[in-house]
């Protein structure tokens, strides 16, 4: 394992490490702003060539390949990635300013979730078998045999994302459940960590090796600039785009999808700025206790989360002085956090600013300043339902820890304010048994505008499950039907596919006679399990 933890700076390239023909760049440390060695190739338009020609070659085997087989797979990538131990996190740790402890979180979630989906592939209801036997006797018309299964999309781009290098990197989510789907991925490293991805991506090559899969199965391309992931969008053999990231990144990625001669799916999560709604008898209640564990949430990670909290809905009544006065408390009392790269960095302080000389906000209170480079000051502001409903702006996503308080003279207005708001990908619910009747009220509405409701927890920490849904309606994502997070996801990646008339002999193997007691399917209208 040491000689697959040394950095080389290359491009993974199906079973192969293979120089760039594109410029070379390095991370950087954000916690001091220093330089890290090595340098690292970027892909140039060879490279994405021998990527997607591979990937459409190992396509038709891997597809082929048994459920048993591929969850064998996923299991020997989530060992590999273990096996790394210390050198991935101490090599994530400079690259991303993160503490050890969340990178170790982090590495166990991304190993869980590639196991979770190994079970999924071996329970077998993702491909969705529906079987409508023959009925020749059937008046006025008879009824042919008709069986249904889904198969793979084919070769996925996957993007990874800046602020889960592990999670929704290069073994994350997206990878996971495309492998899991059957789908070849060509992976496109984020290049604030390409050695964590570098790592990550030599473990997979490992278990490709290990489990006898395609060559081409999984790639890994670097680079910085736009023109790689353009391509890869643009390549003919790619088709669908898995995305975490900014709005006009995934909206730019869409429209180049759209623009090709055969549109692909793009699934890209993008923006979100999480609404909170503190209910009346919640606030009377306990609004000093929730002040505090708002501002626990706001501040985890310098605000990193794509369900970080970044606006609260508010009716002004008892308890609302108290949460203020606890959650301004709080963060000045909280201390910076180093943000993942420069970039970020900038954006965040771009977007305080933008709040700070609003003339209808008024600031709250900002945490401790930070003595590092890209240290993120906490940042909180208060304003009105109306104020807030006349500038479209204060609803815009602050990518860090800043959140904006909106107080509402009663639930019509707050109602209001709810309506105006974009696609979210949650919205939370700070409330008491005494706020139930508000709640029916508005619980339409809010299944309307986000893809997660939850009650009294805060939106930060995305549990990967079965019932987990980390999507919502646009621009919370470009495709409001489908997940990111939990089992869900594999759906993503794969099409039905209707089979008339065929002779058993010609059947795929799950739709043959023979087979179909060994999964769960749906015959004639009746969902059924295995034997």
């Amino acid at each position: 394992m040491d000689a697959m933890t040394d950095l080389t700076g290359q491009l993974l390239i199906g079973a192969q490490r293979q120089a760039g023909s594109a410029k070379n760049f390095q991370a950087v440390n954000p916690a001091t702003g220093a330089t890290l060695d090595p340098a690292f190739d970027g892909a140039g338009p060879g490279e994405i060539e021998a990527a997607c020609a591979l990937a459409a070659a190992a396509y038709g085997p891997y597809r082929a390949t048994t459920p048993a087989a591929r969850a064998e797979f996923l299991e020997a990538i989530a060992k590999n990635i273990e096996a790394i131990g210390e050198k991935l996190i101490e090599r994530a740790m400079q690259e991303t300013g993160l503490p050890k402890a969340r990178l170790e979180g982090e590495r166990a979630r991304t190993a869980g979730q590639l196991r979770l989906f190994a079970a999924v592939v071996r329970e077998g209801s993702w491909m969705g078998l529906r079987v409508d036997p023959a009925m020749p006797e059937r008046k006025p018309l008879p009824r042919p045999d008709l069986r249904l299964r889904k198969i793979p999309l084919g070769p996925v781009a996957v993007f990874g994302a800046s602020n889960f290098p592990l999670a929704f990197s290069v073994a994350g989510g997206d990878t996971a459940s495309a492998l899991a789907a059957g789908c070849p991925v060509v992976m496109k490293g984020h290049p604030a960590h390409p050695g964590t991805c570098e790592l990550v991506g030599r473990a997979i090559q490992a278990a490709v090796a290990e489990c006898k899969m395609p060559d081409g199965v999984f790639s890994l391309l670097s680079g910085i600039g736009n023109e790689l992931g353009m391509a890869l969008v643009r390549d003919h053999r790619i088709k669908a785009v898995g995305f975490t990231g900014s709005r006009g990144g995934g909206l730019a990625l869409a429209a180049e999808a759209a623009k090709r001669p055969e549109p692909i799916p793009v699934y890209a999560e993008m923006s979100s700025v999480n609404p909170v709604l503190l209910m009346p008898a919640a606030l009377a209640a306990r609004g000093a206790e929730i002040g505090k564990a708002f501002i626990a949430s706001l501040a985890m990670g310098a605000g990193q989360f794509c369900t970080n909290p970044g606006i609260i809905l508010v009716q002004r009544g008892p308890g609302l002085e108290a949460f203020v006065q606890q959650a301004t408390d709080t963060l000045a009392g909280t201390p910076t956090a180093t943000m993942l790269h420069p970039g970020i960095f900038k954006a965040y302080q771009s977007g305080v600013q933008r709040l700070h000389d609003n003339g209808g906000v008024k600031l709250l209170a900002r945490s401790s300043d930070g003595k590092g480079p890209n240290e993120c000051q906490g940042a909180l502001f208060l304003t009105d339902a109306q104020h807030f409903m006349a500038d479209k702006t204060l609803s815009e996503e602050v990518f860090g820890a800043s959140s904006l308080i909106v107080t509402c003279a009663d639930l019509p207005e707050m109602q209001s304010v709810l309506e105006t708001l974009e696609g979210q990908l949650t919205i939370t619910l700070q409330m008491d048994e005494g706020d139930n009747a508000q709640i029916e009220t508005l619980l339409p509405l809010l299944e309307q505008k986000a893809g997660r409701i939850l009650v009294n927890g805060w939106p930060t920490g995305v549990e990967v499950s079965h019932a987990m849904v980390h999507g919502g309606p646009f621009p919370s994502t470009s495709d409001s039907r489908t997940t990111s997070v939990g089992t869900l996801a594999i759906e993503r990646f794969l099409r039905p596919v209707c089979y008339q008339n065929f002779a058993q002999a010609l059947l795929p193997e799950e739709l043959r006679d023979s087979r179909l007691g060994q999964s769960w399917r749906r015959v004639d209208g009746r969902m059924t399990a295995p034997d």
